[in-house]
């Protein structure tokens, strides 16, 4: 296995980050996510039932990324002392994600501006102090603003006018980050409207093309139905239906960043992640109808001023107003960066069919997010190996050599650590994966619950469910591993046997 530094992501339950999540740690990309805890879950959970989503998904148990409790909003991230540490031994890059998607502000104190600015001050401070020189960097292209024409992806402030306080605040950060001067290399993302996955619909978040298709299911639903079983009086808008949308499935935009971020010959440009083939409004206008059931929909010409609204037009706008400044004709992104980097990575087209998939999918969940639901592990190592990450880590102790052993549990309570160890005891722990480490042991979470319930042996697991790489290391060794972390705090499930 090869060990590489970590880099640290901020924004992972996030929809574009726990995509980034998992395509980061399928190419092998060694991740430590920053997370803040919600009311009702750790962010060891949140993260937990991300990675649990991919899973089911791939049918397979994945790495977890090293978890790192905090938030970008406070001062060092809101981190503790070891965290800090930790950070400061093991990481080399960040991949700043996590962003504010509030169109309108009460404040310059208040969002966006309060983690999309102030946020992005505080992460680029802990990567200063932290000696972090790569830094990837996630903003939108609507940082040209009310701009039309060919957007070139060189550029960045020409004194355009913005549409809405939050493309403001992701110019001013993206203006914070290009003026890092201790930063080697600067590498920016500027994704056009983020929809759902191409292939199965899935989302998290109801912005940009989600939030018409809510007013217009609310509305749908809202109102007494006319004699064809469909709102009677029609409802106009200012569009011609050629005006053009940038829109962008989640799982290309992921691909494609993983693709460049583990690829240093990639890094330092600037990428526009936007389509080939933008859709149109009156497609967008047709999808309402289609997927929501509302057949009201009459388009008067871009610009049009209209008076005298009807009860379901004023309803509309009111539902829709904070997206207002995007439903306008979009300028040409210029994306040579991007398609020169991964040419083998088009962007599917977002089409009728596509559009109608993703309608269905938001419908169908009622528009809601899933909820932050702590689930236990049937084995908890993070819970087991918790205790020894502050141990003082002696590599000799009464004379006897301690082996440097890295240890990496897949699936659901699992991890990655760097065990010290002797023949008959473990001493301490730390987070990760170690350069240092002799070799690195792995398993399947589920294989610790069968050891710790006792439904299976240790003589009977090795050497063919436990997979070692990197050095020869003696059986007794790995054997000891696996006996001192089942034999430490029990699983849930244990625990009730």
């Amino acid at each position: 296995m090869n060990i590489m530094a970590y880099t640290i992501l901020t924004g992972a339950t996030g929809l574009l980050g726990r995509y980034l999540i998992k395509d980061l740690t399928l190419a092998g990309v060694p991740v430590a996510v920053l997370v803040r805890p919600s009311r009702k879950a750790t962010a060891q959970h949140r993260v937990e039932n991300v990675m649990c989503y991919w899973d089911n998904l791939l049918g397979r148990s994945l790495p977890r990324p090293i978890v790192l409790e905090g938030d970008i909003t406070e001062p060092d991230l809101g981190l503790d002392a070891r965290s800090m540490r930790w950070i400061a031994e093991n990481c080399d890059s960040m991949l700043h994600n996590a962003a504010s998607l509030s169109f309108q502000s009460t404040g310059p104190t208040s969002e966006p501006w309060r983690s999309n600015v102030e946020g992005v001050r505080y992460v680029l401070e802990l990567c200063r102090n932290a000696r972090i020189r790569n830094f990837h960097h996630v903003s939108t292209a609507y940082v040209c603003g009310l701009r039309q024409g060919r957007i070139l992806e060189s550029e960045l402030d020409v004194g355009q006018t913005m549409s809405n306080d939050y493309e403001q605040s992701k110019v001013q950060a993206e203006k914070l980050v290009r003026g890092a001067d201790f930063l080697e290399q600067l590498t920016v993302f500027r994704p056009a409207i983020i929809i759902g996955d191409s292939e199965n619909s899935f989302t998290t978040t109801f912005h940009g093309f989600y939030a018409p298709l809510q007013a217009a299911y609310t509305m749908a639903h809202s109102f007494e139905p006319g004699p064809t079983g469909h709102i009677a009086n029609s409802s106009r808008f200012p569009l011609s239906g050629f005006e053009t949308k940038n829109m962008v499935p989640v799982d290309w935009v992921s691909e494609v960043m993983t693709y460049i971020v583990s690829r240093p010959e990639h890094h330092g440009k600037t990428y526009h992640l936007t389509p080939r083939h933008p859709v149109i409004t009156r497609l967008l206008a047709d999808v309402l109808e289609e997927s929501a059931g509302f057949y009201s929909v009459k388009l008067v010409g871009g610009g049009a001023k209209l008076a005298g609204l009807t009860d379901i037009e004023q309803l509309f706008r009111e539902l829709i107003q904070v997206y207002s400044s995007y439903w306008k004709d979009d300028p040409t992104f210029d994306a040579t960066n991007t398609r020169t980097a991964a040419p083998h990575l088009p962007c599917p087209h977002v089409d009728r069919t596509m559009l109608r998939r993703l309608a269905q999918f938001a419908i169908g969940i009622n528009f809601n997010s899933p909820r932050d639901r702590p689930v236990e592990p049937r084995f908890d190592a993070v819970r087991a190996l918790e205790p020894y990450l502050d141990s003082a880590l002696q590599p000799l102790e009464n004379g006897r050599a301690a082996f440097r052993l890295g240890l990496r549990v897949t699936g659901h309570g699992g991890g990655d650590w760097n065990l010290w160890l002797t023949a008959d005891e473990l001493l301490g722990a730390d987070l990760g994966l170690h350069p240092q480490c002799a070799a690195t042991m792995e398993c399947d979470v589920e294989l610790l619950a069968e050891l710790a319930g006792g439904r299976t042996t240790i003589d009977a697991t090795l050497p063919n469910q436990v997979q070692v790489t990197g050095g020869n290391v003696p059986r007794q060794v790995l054997a000891r591993a696996l006996k001192c972390l089942t034999a430490l705090t029990p699983s849930p499930e244990v625990a009730t046997r």
